[in-house]
């Protein structure tokens, strides 16, 4: 069997930053366990398959160890490879996923994703956060995942977490967030429960982020950094119950899976 696979930098406008995603266009489904070992030889935080349907794709995400509802990068690194290697012909791409219908859409040099907004509520305490991240933040919210928020983006970038402490949170991972410097809010995202230690960019945690800052700051319009080792940039944009998260992506390597 012979595959085709796409390694899409999300979040970027340069290669070797951003978040990283191999993409694979199917004709068919696979079993799901062919799907897990692709994703786990890949190592990547997210491993992407799409088929064609009807009303535009079915789309489903992989991390090295289990599916997951919502990727944000690897949605926008699918489009990309749909607009842009494949030749799609519409103006938006409608994604069939397990959170619902996604829809990506062309929006100058970018992409436009618009996802459910999923807003955080405050929540008890968790004496184990701070133990992981040895400082106590301001306040600490849940929704999919817990979200930290700090005082500034210099305490963000400067935690070094205990991952084996995070692993032990019942969620699917942990935001920290904090006021940027030279934008609207940064972030960082740990997931290892997932396999995913640290995300370089987290598209669907930004559907968390955006309504917090969004009610936090007064303004429905939002730039967003994830601070990690490689960074991104998000423009956010909350309307009702969506989410319209805006970014680049470019193509890393064109491969072919054999096996």
């Amino acid at each position: 069997m012979k595959l085709k696979q796409y390694q899409i930098d999300a979040f970027t406008d340069k290669v070797f930053s951003g978040n990283p995603a191999a993409i694979i266009p199917l004709s068919a489904w696979l079993e799901d366990s062919l799907l897990q070992a692709i994703a786990e030889e890949n190592n990547l935080s997210e491993t992407a398959f799409f088929v064609a349907t009807e009303k535009g794709y079915h789309l489903r995400w992989f991390t090295p160890v289990k599916e997951v509802a919502l990727c944000g990068h690897a949605t926008l690194a699918a489009a990309h490879v749909i607009f842009n290697i494949l030749g799609y012909p519409k103006q938006t791409i409608i994604f069939e996923t397990l959170s619902g219908e996604l829809f990506v859409s062309k929006k100058e040099n970018c992409l436009e994703m618009s996802f459910p907004a999923c807003p955080p509520t405050a929540c008890d305490f968790s004496e184990t956060l701070a133990q992981a991240f040895g400082v106590r933040p301001l306040e600490v919210l849940a929704a999919d995942d817990y979200m930290a928020v700090f005082d500034s983006e210099v305490t963000v970038r400067a935690i070094i977490p205990n991952q084996a402490l995070l692993s032990q949170l019942d969620l699917r991972g942990v935001i920290i967030t904090a006021p940027g410097l030279d934008v609207d809010f940064v972030s960082r995202f740990f997931a290892p429960k997932f396999g995913i230690p640290e995300d370089p960019v987290t598209g669907s945690a930004h559907c968390e982020l955006a309504p917090y800052w969004a009610k936090k700051l007064g303004k429905p319009i939002l730039s967003a950094k994830q601070v990690s080792k490689r960074g991104g940039n998000l423009r956010c944009e909350v309307k009702g119950d969506r989410v319209f998260l805006s970014g680049c992506a470019v193509t890393f390597m064109e491969a072919e899976i054999v096996f």
